[in-house]
């Protein structure tokens, strides 16, 4: 398991609030994806950047025939 750390953080009641219903999980769990997709942000920025630039040699014609 990795190590965690325990923190303290102060966020308005109406966002908290919002995520919890949103998520259905904890305020743990919750705080945690939320950081998790933070955390894929860049990730996400980087793909895009790449819109355009990668050249794909697809067959459509023959994917669709592996049906």
């Amino acid at each position: 398991m990795a190590q965690t750390r325990k923190i303290t953080v102060e966020v308005p009641e109406d966002l908290m609030d919002r995520a919890l219903r949103t998520s259905g999980e904890g305020v743990t769990a919750t705080v945690r994806r939320g950081l998790e997709l933070v955390a894929a942000g860049r990730a996400y920025e980087g793909l895009k950047a790449l819109r355009g630039k990668v050249r794909l040699d697809v067959d459509l014609e023959r994917l669709r025939e592996d049906r």
